[in-house]
């Protein structure tokens, strides 16, 4: 009886090595095929992405040039136009911009997206700051948009220059430029 139990295990222990080797040899294949497939997935979205990143960076300059204090003045003040009219048109003017390019950060980094956050809350902030103590109901829109066009000038830490900076040198990282 023990050596036919031996006869048996002399067969039976080779063959769960054998199995064994196996599994694990087929279990990493199978790792290293699936690790494979993703890279090539990843390669393949990522060339596929490009066009979809440069055109969120061509949107946000689009977005930070169209809420520059000048194009706003030009494409909002109309005749007969108060301060109070003018500024309320350009924050919503801006808000709406923004929430029409919410989308884009998507393809953006989180910190560009930061700073062109931060450059509209800044714009809106200067808008809202530039007239205060002055009464805005009676003051003309024109003598708004001198105000704001003066300290415009004035800023050298203009915070969409700094924005437009921020997206052409994260679009540079794409294009390896």
């Amino acid at each position: 009886m023990v050596a036919s139990i031996l006869e048996i295990l002399k067969y039976i222990l080779p063959s769960l090595v054998v199995f064994g080797t196996v599994y694990y040899l087929q279990k990493q294949y199978n790792a290293n095929q699936y690790q494979l497939k993703a890279m090539e997935l990843k390669a393949q979205y990522s060339k596929g992405a490009i066009p979809l990143k440069l055109q969120a960076y061509e949107r946000l300059l689009l977005f930070c040039d169209r809420i520059s204090f000048p194009n706003l003045i030009l494409r909002l003040k109309t005749e007969n136009m108060t301060a109070k009219q003018l500024k309320s048109a350009m924050i919503i003017a801006i808000q709406k911009e923004y929430e029409h390019n919410l989308a884009q950060q998507l393809y953006t980094s989180g910190k560009l997206w930061e700073i062109i956050s931060t450059a509209k809350n800044n714009i809106i902030a200067k808008l809202i700051e530039t007239g205060t103590g002055q009464n805005m109901d009676l003051d003309s829109a024109d003598s708004y948009a001198q105000s704001l066009l003066r300290d415009n000038k004035n800023n050298s830490s203009d915070m969409l220059s700094l924005a437009i900076t921020a997206i052409k040198e994260e679009a540079k990282i794409i294009l390896d430029v």
